[in-house]
């Protein structure tokens, strides 16, 4: 498979050297023949598409002015509203959810002229690491389809990967962007908390959540981030631009970072496959033959993340998927016998089980009794953890570290073994408990030809030197222009 990027292909359209319709058709007929063994969207729109298409080259032939993605076929993880098809966040209890408003990321993508072809499979309520928790189908990686593509974006990652689109959206609560993205060898950012609106994302974990672009390159991922990026009135915990303003991701993109200082904890490779290590490994001193330097630093609470972050995320979950009480909307049980019964078998019914067991774990600890002992010391250890990377970003640019311990596993492997499921997240939810932007992109192969991931931490609201990084090594290296060949 050959493919255009999504800044080569916007690029060609605009020029008039192929068209819109031309491009969507392709996707289309890639989907029709490819996506029935990949398994990575929940939705598709066709018609919609394609008739979108042709009033683009229309505006574009007339000489109008079009936006930054014009023409260009993208897709949405299933957990964000559209007008247009279901919302379902791949879950029974929404599997004929119509939402009555578009996300913002959604308005800004249709804004910028993109091609919204589909919405993507996901983890069910973008609670795991492999997508095998949808309630709805299975999502396969396209470089071994007996293997997981990573969770919870695992429908966007693949799709991508697999040439069904020329982007995609995800969404990121504790590594579920960068996860899959490394799984899956293409590049995946989460933004720093606030940078992008969650208007419309429907809520997992709403201190963690952040909506991030997944691309087959560093130069589409800071295309992306030049469209959905910036402040929204209507979530309340978007950042204002005045403090912290969006700048043009892409106008200084090659530049390099001069005297680039990158941190390294020993610890971060603790518990990585050799391989995986060998290949950061590699990846930094192809760094450091750019002009950068190591630094050592000590992140010394880095060992509690994942104790943390599983008490914050369930949580929140348990208060978030309260609202799902089979009377306001989604599914709803048939002939109960009093509105107890409404709500309990409706939720018994329409939750799956890493769901219910997520809600459980979030419940308790917000008891009585149990919310000092768990919630609120959980919250300290996430202030503490946010300590250690400020003390850090004081002595360098950037933090290396891998994005998974290992390469993508077998499906069904861990899927009964939640804690070593939960444990595939280990170098990721860091970031999330401490708002930082964080990028994965592809860095070399394991010995059965499955992708490694290069995972990059940067300052808070720091996207343009975090995508300037990445592009340094992008340009070294051939890694990100091997596709599977399916």
């Amino acid at each position: 498979m050959n493919q255009l990027s999504a800044k080569q292909l916007r690029d060609k359209i605009a020029t008039r050297q192929t068209s819109s319709v031309e491009a969507t058709k392709a996707v289309f007929a890639r989907i029709a023949k490819i996506e029935p063994t990949i398994g990575a969207f929940i939705s598709t729109f066709e018609e919609q598409a394609i008739a979108r298409a042709a009033e683009i080259d229309k505006r574009i032939a007339a000489g109008e002015k079009v936006g930054q993605l014009a023409g260009v076929p993208v897709a949405v993880k299933d957990v964000m509203c559209t007008t247009f098809g279901t919302t379902t966040c791949a879950s029974k209890i929404l599997a004929n959810f119509h939402a009555p408003y578009n996300a913002t990321v959604v308005e800004k993508l249709l804004a910028a002229d993109a091609i919204i072809i589909g919405k993507t499979n996901c983890d069910e309520f973008a609670m795991g690491s492999s997508t095998e928790n949808s309630g709805l189908k299975q999502t396969v990686n396209p470089w071994d389809t007996k293997r997981v593509p990573g969770g919870s974006s695992g429908g966007s990652t693949a799709a991508v990967a697999a040439g069904l689109c020329y982007a995609a959206l995800g969404s990121d609560t504790g590594g579920s962007i960068r996860q899959p993205a490394s799984l899956c060898g293409v590049v995946g950012l989460k933004p720093t908390y606030g940078r992008v609106s969650r208007y419309g994302l429907v809520a997992y974990g709403s201190s963690l959540d952040q909506i991030g672009p997944i691309t087959q390159t560093v130069e589409d991922c800071a295309l992306m981030l030049n469209v959905i990026a910036g402040h929204d009135p209507a979530d309340s915990t978007s950042v204002d631009e005045k403090t912290s303003p969006v700048t043009d991701y892409l106008a200084k993109l090659n530049e390099s970072v001069k005297g680039l200082k990158i941190g390294i904890a020993s610890s971060f490779n603790a518990g990585a496959d050799e391989q995986v290590r060998k290949a950061i490994d590699e990846a930094i001193q192809t760094y450091k033959k750019l002009g950068g330097t190591i630094v050592e630093i000590d992140m010394p609470h880095l060992d509690y993340a994942i104790a943390a972050y599983y008490m914050v995320a369930t949580a929140e979950a348990s208060s978030n998927l309260a609202r799902y009480d089979g009377v306001h909307y989604g599914h709803r049980t048939k002939n109960p016998n009093d509105y107890i019964e409404v709500y309990t078998k409706s939720r018994a019914e329409g939750f799956g089980k890493e769901v219910k067991r997520r809600i459980m774990l979030g419940t308790y600890a917000l008891s009585s009794g149990y919310y000092d002992a768990y919630y609120l010391k959980a919250l300290k250890v996430r202030n503490l953890i946010r300590g250690d990377f400020v003390r850090a970003f004081e002595k360098c640019d950037c933090i290396m570290m891998p994005v998974a311990p290992t390469t993508a596993f077998k499906i069904g492997e861990k899927v009964d073994d939640p804690l070593k499921m939960y444990l595939s997240d280990i170098y990721t939810i860091a970031a999330n408990l401490a708002g930082i932007p964080g990028i994965s992109i592809p860095c070399g192969f394991d010995d059965k030809q499955l992708p490694i991931g290069l995972q990059i931490l940067s300052p808070a609201f720091s996207e343009e030197k975090l995508l300037r990084i990445a592009q340094m090594y992008e340009k070294q290296t051939d890694w990100h222009k091997k596709r599977p060949l399916i």
